[in-house]
């Protein structure tokens, strides 16, 4: 899209164990973070995103949801860990030992 128009487009992506969800939304300039995450409609197609609190970033920089977003931002919605990291080592170690 064309800043020049009022109108930029952003990625806004969740991923899960075996899916990710992608979506691209075309928003208004000066539109925030959580803005565009309503406007692509992931919550609605994500039920666990509904009603908890978000924490994202976007490539990989984790940031307030009302920063605003700029042309060709990629907005990552982050889940929360399943495992804790060093729990995860250990048990891969001690596969590793037998």
């Amino acid at each position: 899209m064309n800043a020049q128009s009022g109108h930029i487009e952003v990625t806004i992506v969740y991923a899960v164990a075996r899916r990710s969800h992608l979506y691209r939304a075309h928003v208004q300039v000066g539109t925030t973070v959580w803005q565009a995450i309503e406007a692509c409609g992931i919550v609605s197609d994500v039920p666990e995103l509904s009603g908890c609190t978000l924490d994202v970033g976007i490539f990989g920089q984790c940031c307030p949801l009302d920063r605003a977003v700029r042309d060709g931002d990629r907005i990552e919605i982050y889940r929360s860990l399943t495992i804790d990291p060093k729990d995860a080592r250990r048990r891969r170690a001690a596969l590793k030992q037998r």
